[in-house]
């Protein structure tokens, strides 16, 4: 199997995300997920491959990467897994026949593989704008699928894994109408940032462990939880080893003062649009706003390499002080983005009780995780 071939099936269909390109399949490969390929012929045929896809025959109606994992190796429940289609299944939403099929073979698949549970979470947009502000826009295709999903069994899940929100700046216009759509201390704070010294460049592979440590600085600063370092190495180079025109790609971008590194982002791009996935900071020259003048050139970055848009990636589940997200979503607002409400993640389990007891333990487990996460994190940065 090459990337191209499944990266060109779903970058034809509608909403193609970087999370079901291939390469994201081989890096959850060596984190104990099995990527299976799944796609939906031009006569609604579902075929299934885990190795091969020279046989896919062009046109396809839908296409779903979805990540397996045993739940347990041994005993009575080995057969038990979860399943996960990140920001999948790709394909017309609002196309009812369609629909119906994939979701009856996914569900389906599910049964057949001993799922706990399958979680899919794909950009179906429920609403345009920041919700109950007067301005927001109810998109009532989207209403119609979460009816539908619910209607089915489907449950909303206990866990989130992606945002369910975020903020999306239109880079089709001008370099000037993008920035004059920013919010005018935005606007300001990019333009300090220049005079005050802040340059920008493109990264390379050696400059990755010192944007992972940064990273961990951020992660203990700002309270949240990352992965081990190797992890990192295994997306970063993988996708920044793409070179082939069409394909998934990211590039570290880094903001510098007097040659030295204070922030930095990572741009990914694929299928014309750019994400914002990681960001990382230090305390050191704050002040000249450097974060901001990141931001600017990751849109034109991104708008050179032609993405139409720039998705900021992530946005507070509920708009008040009261998220935890608030205070990230006051700085991407001035941005000069449109808030896009998608339908989040949901789950169809084939056994209820099995569902039950994994939504019950798994929270624990996960919140023991994320304390030693956050241990091994402190030790990073206290031995940096």
């Amino acid at each position: 199997m090459t990337s191209q071939n499944w990266n060109q099936i779903i970058s034809a269909l509608p909403h193609p995300h970087f999370l079901q390109t291939y390469e994201w399949g081989q890096v959850k490969a060596k984190y104990g997920w099995q990527p299976i390929y799944l796609v939906w012929d031009k006569d609604g045929r579902m075929k299934e491959e885990r190795t091969n896809l020279s046989s896919f025959i062009f046109p396809v109606q839908a296409a779903c990467l979805v990540l397996k994992r045993t739940v347990l190796n041994r005993g009575f429940a080995a057969r038990l897994s979860i399943l996960y289609a990140p920001k999948g299944p790709l394909m017309d939403w609002n196309n009812e026949p369609l629909r119906a099929r994939v979701l009856n073979d996914l569900q389906a698949f599910a049964r057949k593989q001993g799922a706990i549970f399958l979680k899919l979470d794909p950009d179906v947009v429920l609403a345009h704008g920041v919700p109950n502000s007067g301005e927001d826009v109810t998109e009532n295709s989207g209403q119609v699928v979460m009816s539908d999903l619910k209607r089915r069994g489907w449950v909303y899940s206990f866990d989130q894994i992606q945002f369910r929100n975020s903020v999306l700046v239109d880079l089709t216009a001008a370099e000037d109408e993008i920035l004059m759509r920013m919010k005018p201390k935005t606007r300001y704070n990019v333009r300090l940032a220049g005079k005050k010294g802040v340059t920008v460049r493109v990264g390379t592979i050696d400059d990755l462990s010192m944007l992972y440590k940064m990273y961990a600085e951020t992660s203990v600063r700002d309270g949240f939880v990352i992965r081990n370092e190797d992890y990192y190495m295994t997306v970063w180079k993988l996708f920044m080893q793409s070179t082939v025109h069409g394909q998934p790609s990211t590039v570290p971008l880094i903001a510098e003062v007097d040659g030295e590194a204070v922030a930095a982002i990572f741009l990914f791009m694929f299928a014309g649009r750019g994400y914002y996935v990681y960001g990382m900071s230090r305390n050191a020259h704050r002040e000249k706003m450097p974060t901001y003048l990141l931001q600017w050139e990751a849109m034109r970055h991104a708008k050179f390499n032609g993405c139409e848009t720039y998705d900021l990636w992530g946005a507070p589940e509920v708009f008040d002080e009261s998220d935890s997200m608030w205070g990230v979503y006051r700085f991407k607002e001035g941005l000069g983005g449109e808030v896009v409400c998608t339908l989040g993640a949901y789950d169809f389990a084939p056994n209820k009780l099995w569902y039950k007891m994994y939504a019950d333990i798994m929270p624990r487990v996960l919140d023991v995780m994320r304390s030693r996460g956050k241990q091994k994190t402190k030790q990073v940065v206290g031995g940096a």
